[in-house]
């Protein structure tokens, strides 16, 4: 009999932390999860999921005024309701919460519903019970963060956005990662006259540069106004609104602001910092390629490790997690390259592999290959959407290093690039395959020209 109450205690019902326990549990484990607010974590809740439910709602605005060209009339102009939508959306997360409860529960995983603190290395205090463990899983993932400005206490964090009372019809958000980038397409989809404001001179740091620019510009034709090397002054509150004053002088008067500006680890009254678990600089859990703290018994993935803040990498480090803990076949090292990504800004972006940035430093000579073109729907239906699609392709071993969209379902088209990114496939593989027409996809397997050395 072990002296353990449960052989693994999982922090935060995220996506990580139910792969985690579920997983373990099929190995014959004892599980317990604990979790102080929604089943499925961010991405259920307040992330992937309602994002991606806007974005589609989003779309429609461009799809009505498409439609012309193709023949049809709209009886009257459309007309959006917000609360619709809003309460659609929470409707769909109840249900994904109860499939999430069921799995749980299905896997004989105890579920406790609180905030749990460790106390030492194999035990926990949650709901007035104090619990040990031989493992314990943090998994709680990351909470957004405010900037500290004048009037700060106005704005909305990417939490709160999705459950307004009231659609804002003027709407900012300040931010220049993926959630900012985001949010600014789906409301000025959705009828918003919508503002961007960044400190940097352009969005999506990271991402390729040729891929921002196109993407800065599409934004911008679509109506997005873009406010780059600028920041918030400070806000203050009107009988109308908000007024918003930018660092360059600026005063624009808005509904509503989204402050989209990174997160943090979600990690306090965790009780970790009493037990001095070491930190990597930028304050998230240090963990080894076991996913082990510094405190052996302590495990951590997701979010709060300073990795890849996307979901399928959360659970692929859950399984990998539990393959080294509960089974005698521990694997090799996850593997973080090559990890396919999209942004849902309109157009989507889609992205695997090097930037041409990074593919300059990495190898010694590179080819470009790139096409800007006007897809065929847009020929009919008059709008001036273009998309691009690019390789990045190593010189001295032919290989595609790198493979990037941006236009209509990017990310369905890359997620398909990206096994053959992953499998080190070479251009010669992709000229060799032989294309879907008429598609937009079949760019990727019929450029032949370089674009640039």
């Amino acid at each position: 009999m072990s002296e353990f109450d449960y052989d693994l205690f999982v922090i935060g019902a995220g996506s990580g932390g139910v792969r985690a326990a579920r997983t373990a549990a099929a190995t014959g484990a004892r599980v317990a999860i604990a979790e102080d607010r929604y089943l499925g974590g961010t991405c259920v809740n307040v992330g992937c999921v309602p994002k991606k439910l806007y974005s589609y709602a989003a779309h429609f605005h461009d799809a009505f005024e498409d439609s012309a060209g193709f023949g049809w009339t709209l009886p009257e102009a459309p007309r959006f309701e917000w609360a619709t939508l809003r309460d659609n959306k929470i409707e769909e997360i109840k249900r994904l919460n109860g499939i999430y409860g069921r799995l749980l529960e299905g896997a004989d995983v105890r579920l406790i519903n609180g905030r749990a603190k460790v106390l030492d290395a194999h035990r926990i205090e949650v709901a007035g019970e104090t619990i040990s463990a031989e493992k314990i899983l943090v998994a709680t993932g990351g909470w957004p963060w405010v900037p500290d400005f004048p009037g700060n206490e106005h704005v909305l964090n990417s939490n709160q956005i999705f459950d307004l009372p009231r659609f804002p019809e003027r709407f900012l958000v300040l931010g220049g990662g993926y959630i900012a980038v985001e949010f600014a397409s789906i409301f000025n989809g959705l009828g918003s006259d919508t503002h961007l404001v960044y400190r940097g001179e352009l969005f999506l740091r990271g991402f390729d540069r040729e891929v921002r620019e196109f993407t800065r510009d599409e934004m911008g034709k679509k109506g997005v106004q873009l406010h780059f090397e600028t920041n918030i002054e400070c806000i203050d509150k009107l009988d109308n609104g908000l007024q918003v004053t930018l660092t360059n002088g600026e005063r624009l008067d808005v509904d509503a602001v989204l402050v989209a500006t990174g997160r943090k680890p979600h990690l306090a009254g965790l009780g970790l910092d009493r037990l001095d678990i070491a930190l990597n600089d930028d304050g998230t859990l240090k963990v080894n390629d076991r996913f082990e703290t510094s405190i052996p018994s302590i495990l951590a993935l997701g979010d709060v490790t300073g990795g890849p803040e996307l979901t399928p990498v959360a659970l692929a480090e859950a399984m990998h997690m539990v393959q080294h803990h509960f089974t005698d076949n521990p694997p090799r090292p996850l593997d973080y390259r090559n990890i396919a990504t999209a942004v849902f800004c309109h157009p989507n972006i889609g992205t695997v592999g090097l930037s041409e940035e990074e593919a300059r430093k990495q190898y010694g000579a590179i080819r470009v290959y790139s096409a800007d073109f006007r897809p065929m729907k847009h020929t009919l239906s008059g709008s001036d959407e273009r998309c691009l699609m690019k390789l990045l392709v190593d010189d001295a071993s032919d290989r595609v290093v790198g493979a990037h969209m941006v236009g209509e379902e990017a990310g369905e088209v890359i997620q398909g690039i990206a096994i053959a990114v992953r499998a080190g496939l070479t251009k010669a593989d992709f000229d060799a395959t032989v294309g879907i027409h008429p598609t937009g996809a079949e760019e990727f397997v019929t450029m032949r020209s370089v674009t640039r050395r």
